[in-house]
């Protein structure tokens, strides 16, 4: 089958187009013929060495599919041979075929597309940790979603709005602002017009944001938390601008707020029955379209490296795809 490789810490453009074995369903596995994988800014900092999770080579990039099953090992009951799916993997998504542990594995309806379905367990997953399992919301509380026309954020705009929140929008353009408001931001703010602290203190009335959704990092993330309310959450999610903020821990005693990070593969890992149940939800409102899943772009396997060039430009508002 062919494979989109890393053979060691690279760049997109070094990345290879190779034949590697078929893979083979152990026990408890189950071999899924991908449709659709999809990538995430993170693909990028893995093929670099720049992420946390550092796989053995060679590995490619991708962490989550979409497609049908091919063939199940023993031990497995609840699929079958031509079952529709979706997993996330961590990393290998990016070939034409993949072994997982059937566990990890859900089905999805027929009506629910393998682009949309492929999208949706990183960010929403994500998202849906992030909001429902670590920020303590109450209905009509206020979110503010940093890099919101990104993919997770996005999915946070959506699900904030399921959550009954008041979201609002912060990102780099008003074009991006104007796609997350039509998924679900109620209020948006230009940080590339507008100085983020004082634009989220004016649209809260002076009270602050009550929760602080942050994909982004950098400069934004002090900026962000100076804007927090008294009791505020601040989730940490990752650091799309390439920097690691050093929060000053004054802010949280003077604002009586927590700083909480949101790691949800290694909280899937720990949890799995919950992680399990928020995918199936997750598949369940993405095929009801009450989220969106949205697709930016989707490119053929040989277009590797030009998809993760569209995330590391940040071009993408939403999910980039690869159909091997």
């Amino acid at each position: 089958m062919k494979a989109i490789l890393c053979s060691q810490f690279c760049q997109p453009d070094d990345l290879v187009l190779a034949d590697v074995p078929d893979p083979v369903a152990e026990p408890g596995q189950a071999v899924i013929a991908i449709r659709s994988a999809a990538l995430n800014f993170f693909d990028i900092l893995m093929i670099q060495g720049k992420y946390q999770i550092k796989p053995p080579f060679p590995f490619s990039p991708a962490a989550e599919v979409a497609g049908v099953i091919e063939s199940v090992g023993s031990g497995v009951t609840d699929l079958t041979v031509g079952d529709r799916v979706v997993a996330s993997c961590g990393y290998n998504g990016a070939r034409e075929k993949i072994a997982l542990p059937a566990n990890s594995i859900v089905k999805i309806p027929d009506h629910l597309d393998f682009d949309r379905a492929a999208g949706i367990t990183v960010i929403y997953g994500t998202a849906l940790h992030a909001l429902e399992d670590r920020a303590s919301p109450k209905p009509g509380e206020t979110l503010a979603v940093l890099g919101a026309a990104g993919g997770t954020g996005l999915a946070a705009c959506e699900l904030g709005k399921l959550l009954g929140l008041k979201v609002i929008a912060c990102a780099s353009s008003d074009e991006k602002l104007a796609f997350a408001k039509g998924h679900g931001a109620e209020l948006t703010l230009n940080y590339a017009k507008e100085d983020l602290k004082d634009g989220l203190k004016r649209l809260t009335g002076g009270k602050g944001v009550d929760i602080i959704f942050d994909p982004v990092g950098g400069t934004y993330a002090e900026a962000a938390l100076r804007a927090i309310a008294w009791e505020g959450r601040f989730l940490v999610i990752g650091f799309a601008a390439g920097d690691i903020p050093k929060m000053p821990l004054n802010l949280a005693l003077l604002k009586g707020c927590d700083i909480r990070g949101v790691f949800c593969g290694a909280w899937a890992h720990l949890n799995p029955p919950k992680y399990r149940a928020n995918l199936e939800k997750l598949v369940n409102w993405a095929a009801d379209e009450k989220i969106s899943s949205h697709v930016d772009r989707a490119f053929p396997l040989t277009q590797t490296a030009d998809a993760l060039k569209v995330l590391a430009g940040r071009e993408a508002m939403g999910k980039v795809i690869l159909h091997p």
